[in-house]
């Protein structure tokens, strides 16, 4: 399965990075008390760090804010993932957790302040187009609504559009039957090839620790 860059991507913004990690054989259960108590407290510090900072002072969600702004989104309306996250969490509506992939997902943006999405690849047809939507792009997101994606980034397949760094498709969610997942990470532009490298396989090392399985990287940028 090969993942590309739409050429108008690129353009708008010369130092686009993607990083694409793909798991074989994985084991997707409720997630371990260790994975839970780790995302807690994430969140608790978080919402003290908050209490003294905002939300767009945040090195990576003031970086995917003008990024957004640059293909033509407004990030006052539809917010990239993690600065959601970031305000559900001042406002100590915690983030639940659902599943291993998912909270580890969770937790992996939180951290690293950058949207990331995990998709089931056998619910994915053909290559991928991370692309621009347009006013005919939408679809039913993990939000139960159905969200317009126009000026947003979309990762698309033979079927359409599946996933964005706003909110993922119903389509394509990971569950625990999922055993091959394919986990997209947003990367910063401002990173370097060297340390986005470094960052996806320490994101595949951790999960597949939790998950088991095997992991391939591609780093695009």
């Amino acid at each position: 399965m090969i993942v590309k860059l739409d050429d108008l991507i690129v353009e708008i913004e010369p130092t686009f990075k993607l990083g694409i990690i793909h798991y074989s054989k994985i084991v997707v259960t409720s997630s371990p008390q260790m994975l839970k108590g780790r995302l807690q407290l994430f969140q608790e510090q978080l919402f003290f760090e908050l209490e003294d900072k905002a939300v767009t002072d945040f090195e990576g969600i003031k970086e995917w804010r003008a990024l957004w702004k640059k293909f033509g989104a407004d990030p006052n309306r539809y917010r990239p993932s993690m600065e959601a996250m970031y305000r559900r969490i001042a406002k100590q509506n915690y983030i639940t957790p659902m599943h291993s992939a998912v909270d580890l997902n969770n937790f992996f943006s939180l951290q690293y302040e950058i949207p990331m999405g995990i998709y089931d690849i056998a619910k994915i047809h053909s290559d991928i187009t991370l692309t621009v939507g347009n006013a005919e792009t939408k679809y039913i997101g993990l939000n139960g609504r159905e969200n317009k994606l126009q000026h947003i980034l979309t990762l698309q397949d033979e079927l359409g559009p599946f996933g964005s760094p706003f909110v993922d498709s119903v389509r394509t969610a990971v569950s625990e039957n999922t055993t091959d997942a394919m986990h997209v990470v947003f990367l910063r532009p401002s990173i370097s090839k060297e340390d986005g490298q470094q960052l996806i396989t320490s994101i595949g090392t951790m999960f597949t620790q939790i998950h088991g399985g095997s992991f391939e990287t591609t780093f695009i940028g």
